[in-house]
């Protein structure tokens, strides 16, 4: 029996099983080896490299971010307009076969944004190119999921299902849990907070089904079976996502008023270029890119040219952004701006001094 039928199997006896207290540790048990299972179903590409022509992208720019989306929902279309790149359009489906990537100028950043081709129910079981796409996805730094504004809302689930199964968790955050191996001792479980989606019994059953006897965990928040699971296996991506609708010509206001207000959410036209301008500004919140501005002694700041970092960035990622050589002749720094603390005058700081959006910086050597 191959994997995949392993897989549906484990999927059909969990539908089977009714879900009460009698039967949650036989469903964890289940659980782990669904998800144990689908690692392995993954493993070949991550390993041999084999994801075909386009996928090997190299990652540039300040950010990526990955276009998912089943066919003909104008992922190629907003790619050509938001970074001028050419990517095949038309309107019929599988017209993007490979990654293509594009830059996203914004701000004095360069993000890269990936046109994925269109993926199908089953990708994460190999059906399509599904397998190349997720995996190519677990790369990005943020997520469009793009979805037809004309279709039902079930495109989007099926979406959430598929990404989920390769381990893609969407603005969720990583659980606060703390899971040490050992090679002796027994297990050692410890929770700071009452535990009301799963217990100590189920997380022992679980670790049994991974075979693993000797480790340490300590739980501090109220996760749940699934979440512990996630935290085993321990290659899970948390990351941020926008839903984008598209083709919100062809729906009324009211639908388009409705589907704006959902969360994490923003509403398109690529072929009107409605709201394209306002996506690239979501994006650029979501992925919370912070500029700073470098100054030379007795120069005004490069305004021109600013580093691009993440949030809670440090002095000493500015360096390694100009040159990987500053922080190690690193003697001080000056810096202007919200996380001065004698704004509008400089602070002197360290290494590990934490800068804010549009700070100036100027570095001193030794």
């Amino acid at each position: 029996m191959g994997i995949t039928e392993k897989i549906k199997e484990i999927e059909e006896e969990m539908a089977r099983t009714q879900k009460n207290k009698a039967t949650e540790y036989h469903l964890g048990l289940l659980k782990a080896k669904l998800a144990r299972y689908r690692a392995q179903l993954l493993e070949p590409v991550a390993k041999s490299g084999g994801a075909g022509v386009g996928f090997d992208v190299q990652k540039s720019g300040d950010a990526r971010v990955a276009l998912i989306g089943f066919p003909s929902v104008g992922k190629s279309t907003l790619l050509s307009k938001a970074t001028h790149t050419a990517s095949e359009t038309a309107a019929y489906e599988f017209t993007t076969l490979t990654a293509i990537p594009g830059v996203i100028e914004y701000k004095g950043a360069r993000i890269q944004l990936l046109d994925l081709p269109g993926i199908v129910e089953g990708a994460s079981q190999g059906r399509g190119r599904g397998r190349q796409v997720v995996s190519t996805a677990k790369t990005a730094d943020l997520i469009l999921v793009m979805l037809d504004a004309t279709k039902s809302d079930e495109q989007k689930r099926l979406l959430e299902i598929e990404l989920d199964a390769v381990g893609i968790r969407l603005n969720k955050k990583k659980p606060d849990v703390i899971f040490k191996k050992r090679t002796t001792g027994g297990i050692t479980f410890n929770s700071t907070v009452k535990l009301t989606k799963t217990d100590e019994k189920t997380i022992r059953t679980i670790l049994a089904g991974y075979k693993l006897h000797n480790c340490d965990i300590l739980i501090r928040e109220d996760i749940t079976t699934d979440e512990f699971i996630d935290v085993l296996i321990g290659t899970r991506k948390y990351l941020p996502c926008l839903y984008v609708y598209n083709k919100i010509d062809s729906i009324s206001l009211e639908q388009v008023d409705k589907l704006a207000h959902q969360p994490k959410t923003v509403v398109i036209s690529c072929e009107m270029d409605l709201n394209l301008d306002y996506l690239i500004e979501r994006i650029w919140d979501e992925l919370r890119l912070v500029k700073i501005y470098t100054k030379k002694r007795g120069a005004h700041p490069d305004l021109a040219d600013p580093v691009c970092l993440r949030a809670g960035a440090t002095v000493e990622d500015v360096c390694n952004g100009i040159h990987k050589s500053l922080a190690t002749n690193f003697r001080y720094g000056l810096i202007w701006g919200r996380s001065s603390k004698f704004s509008p005058y400089a602070q002197k700081v360290s290494l590990n001094h934490q800068v804010q959006d549009e700070d100036v910086v100027s570095i001193f050597t030794k």
